[in-house]
């Protein structure tokens, strides 16, 4: 019977440790269960969040992509400002002329008018009837900048044609074509532009665009100018320019050996040679037929010479001088012999860049077409008779 007992002891003792381990197992596993719930929360709060934050930072991004845009534009307005400014600035500063070093007598100056009226009279009917020079530089206008430090822009010197043409860089083989100077004023870069592809490359920035032809100096073994018709696309005349052993007609602008110039009288050509390098040499050319009419050896110097034109047949030769920003003309020849070096009045130019690497001379206009680092300016010209220095 104790026995019984004693089993049936055991057997409650063995039953309520199951129950006890039961009731264990099942705590832990609510346990569990309410950790993994707490987790899926977590993590569903956690993945919400991060989509809310994805979002506002698309957002943030979109509005810093805006505010970039408003930023550039800003300043590229901000550009155009300063620039215009820096254009009114230009030109106010040449309203006051360069005043001369010397005052001259005025009875000097009568004699001086005298003596070239009865020396030079007959020499200089038998060559131009035109008689006009240089009397100061009125106003410059900075019109845009475009393009590289160094090249040629200028306007049709005929009578009926309004198109700007850019020679950008010395060598290459691809003009732009504007319609108006106003086209090319607001034209972004080259965008309002026709470009022209000429059958060979030209050299330096001695060209010019005369009669709807473009004359350019095309180098080889030998200097050839080349007449090229715009309106045709089409090579009319070229001819081996007739000098032996070239070299650079200017000391700052060396890769320009020859600058072509066009005045009311026609075709120039400004050049260097070896037997007289330290000097400049001039000659007249016949524009249909490329021929040479006449040639001079001027007196003006090669040394520091930036650039130079042509009005009226007399030769003005701009140098840089020592004055920050400036350039002048230093030496005149006038191929009929009505106006010496030292009797020229002083001519400034007041730019602010680099060096002038071309200057054309439109007669119709009496502007300048100047090419400075880069700027395309022009310069408005006072004119006065050569007979009333």
């Amino acid at each position: 019977m104790r026995g019984l007992v004693v089993l049936v002891t055991l057997a409650c003792f063995a039953t309520a440790q199951h129950q006890a381990l039961i009731d264990y197992l099942e705590r832990r596993l609510l346990a569990i269960e309410d950790r993994i719930s707490l987790w899926h929360e977590q993590t569903t709060r956690y993945a919400s969040e991060l989509r809310e934050l994805k979002q506002q930072m698309v957002s943030q991004l979109e509005n810093l992509d805006k505010e970039k845009e408003i930023l550039r534009t800003n300043l590229d307005g901000v550009g155009t400002r300063v620039d215009r400014v820096e254009r009114e600035l230009d030109y106010l500063e040449t309203q006051n002329g360069a005043q001369p070093c010397v005052d001259v007598d005025d009875k000097l100056i009568e004699q001086q008018v005298t003596l070239v009226q009865e020396k030079q009279k007959a020499k200089y009917s038998k060559l131009s009837d035109c008689s006009d020079m240089i009397s100061s530089v009125k106003a410059m206008k900075i019109l845009k900048r475009v393009g590289g430090p160094k090249g040629m822009w200028t306007k049709d010197t005929s009578r009926v044609s309004a198109k700007v043409y850019i020679f950008n860089g010395t060598d290459e083989d691809t003009i732009h074509e504007f319609a108006t100077v106003q086209d090319f004023t607001r034209s972004l870069g080259m965008s309002l532009s026709k470009t022209l592809r000429l059958p060979s490359s030209w050299r330096g920035t001695g060209h010019v665009v005369y009669n709807n032809h473009a004359y350019y100096i095309n180098q080889a073994d030998d200097i050839m100018v080349v007449k090229y018709d715009m309106k045709n696309s089409s090579v009319t005349d070229s001819a081996v320019f007739p000098v032996q052993d070239h070299v650079p007609v200017y000391g700052l602008t060396p890769e320009t050996l020859m600058d072509l110039a066009v005045d009311e009288e026609g075709l120039w050509a400004i050049y260097a040679t070896r037997q007289n390098e330290r000097h400049i040499s001039l000659a007249k050319m016949d524009a249909n037929s490329l021929d040479i009419e006449q040639m001079w050896d001027t007196n003006c110097p090669r040394e520091n010479a930036e650039a130079a034109f042509v009005i009226c047949g007399t030769l003005y030769v701009v140098y840089n001088t020592k004055q920050p920003g400036r350039s002048r003309v230093q030496c005149v020849y006038d191929v009929n012999g009505m106006v010496t070096n030292e009797e020229a009045p002083l001519i400034y130019f007041p730019k602010r860049y680099g060096a002038h690497s071309s200057l054309k001379y439109n007669p119709q206009e009496q502007l300048l077409y100047a090419w400075d680092d880069g700027y395309q300016i022009l310069y408005k010209l006072v004119m006065k008779k050569k007979l009333e220095i």
